[in-house]
């Protein structure tokens, strides 16, 4: 295992977080727990994105502990021993000397953690930590003391980006796009969900990245349930097939959205809705300025997407009743549109594939505004699910789900889409779909 970025990096990012805390503090990070899946079968692991962030640790177990009783912080791993019976079975660990290379002061084995942890609390130091990661943390600091929540100091900081995460998260979107492209060549009439996934995933797995979150792919009336999970339908021609799905390097995420028709040609009905979602976007990746309010790109997309609908006939009411805009509250939309825009407009993206800082709307902290650095996600959609009772669906619309998701970075000179390789345009995606099987 080697670090993602030089120890320099991580340095900085730990004084970034610890400098803000009062002095005489204690703060501890721990990693998640490993998850059973069945029986004596886990679940892959994946060390949490704190950890990640302030120094790189992704081995199951392991903690950072950070003290100030002098004005000087000073950092502490531990990790498990090395141990050659575990390790004849799993794979040999890094242990308590391997981990000295990690960006931190000392290292210590795990097994001396609660002890020590115990010692540090009877001074009365105020305790930082993250809850709801490590049960057995959890156990021991809420027998013993009182603890505040560390997220609050480091959220904030993972918002911007620098070069270096910059560098993975293109790598993350070059390859999602690279996939999606691929599962478009390969699409044709009568293949399963499945199979469509395997392509993408596959070429995740392929290209040395996993899955940042499990992969939708729905066809027809599927691609209208937003988190849709089953991936276990045959995909009729005519249908379209939506496939939301990214991948990870090093930890950071991609998440793209495209939609297309399987058999690689769109009706009118699904090219009229699909030329306003992807009206919507270009506005909405448009408004991803430095200085503009995290709000500006959803009020752009559900504006575009209320004008739209009003000229497709969908709507018949005013703009403003399709809007209906939450006095009081900006970016926030309650009117006809929501029928059938149901989601925000996008997220941050980073070490999490909804990244940390706030900004998803609704949030209370989405009022900040855009920086250089930022790393988003803008993916309107529209959805008419033959199957909803709850309102009334145009005939020539029904069975029709298009969304389109792309990963922006805002940059001082304007947004720049990290995900541009991949096909969108309407003539780009029916040039593309089908012909792999042809190649």
């Amino acid at each position: 295992m080697s670090l993602p970025f030089d120890r320099a990096e991580y340095l900085s990012r730990q004084e970034s977080v610890f400098s803000k805390l009062p002095r005489s503090s204690l703060a501890i990070i721990p990693t998640n727990d490993p998850k059973i899946r069945s029986n004596d079968v886990s679940y892959p692991f994946r060390a949490n994105s704190y950890m990640l962030y302030l120094c790189g640790w992704e081995e199951d177990e392991g903690t950072l502990l950070a003290t100030n009783s002098s004005g000087k912080w000073v950092t502490t791993l531990f990790v498990p021993d090395r141990d050659t019976t575990k390790e004849i079975w799993e794979g040999i660990r890094i242990g308590v000397d391997g981990a000295k290379s990690w960006p931190v002061d000392h290292t210590d084995s795990l097994l001396s953690l609660d002890s020590c942890i115990k010692e540090l609390l009877s001074d009365g130091s105020r305790v930082f930590t993250i809850p709801g990661v490590s049960s057995s943390l959890d156990i021991l600091l809420d027998e013993n003391t009182e603890t505040e929540d560390l997220r609050a100091y480091i959220d904030p900081i993972r918002r911007v980006k620098s070069a270096n995460e910059i560098q993975y998260m293109q790598e993350a979107a070059s390859i999602a796009s690279s996939a999606h492209e691929k599962a478009m060549r390969n699409s044709r009439p009568g293949m399963g969900e499945w199979e469509i996934q395997s392509l993408v995933e596959g070429h995740f797995m392929y290209s040395q990245s996993q899955w940042s979150f499990p992969s939708i792919v729905g066809g027809g009336d599927n691609a209208t349930v937003l988190h849709y999970k089953n991936n276990d339908q045959v995909i009729r021609s005519g249908d379209l097939v939506l496939v939301d799905a990214g991948c990870e390097v090093s930890g950071y995420a991609s998440d793209i959205t495209r939609t297309w028709p399987v058999n690689g040609k769109f009706s009118q009905p699904q090219r009229e809705i699909y030329e306003l979602v992807l009206r919507a976007e270009l506005a909405g990746i448009e408004a991803c300025q430095p200085g503009m309010p995290w709000v500006s790109m959803h009020e752009a997309v559900c504006e575009t997407i209320a004008e739209g609908l009003i000229e497709l006939g969908v709507l018949n009411c005013t703009l403003k009743d399709a809007l209906g805009r939450v006095e009081g509250k900006p970016g926030v939309f309650e009117g006809q549109i929501r029928n059938f825009f149901m989601h925000g407009t996008g997220h941050f993206l980073g070490l999490d594939v909804h990244d940390v800082g706030g900004g998803r709307q609704g949030d209370p902290n989405s009022s900040f505004l855009l920086e250089p650095g930022m790393v988003l996600t803008i993916e309107p959609g529209l959805y008419f699910g033959s199957w909803r009772n709850d309102i009334l669906i145009p005939e020539r619309y029904a069975g029709i789900g298009i969304r389109i998701e792309d990963d922006v970075l805002v940059t001082e000179q304007g947004p720049l889409v990290l995900s541009s390789s991949c096909p969108k345009m309407l003539d780009e995606i029916e040039q593309v779909v089908g012909k792999g099987i042809h190649d």
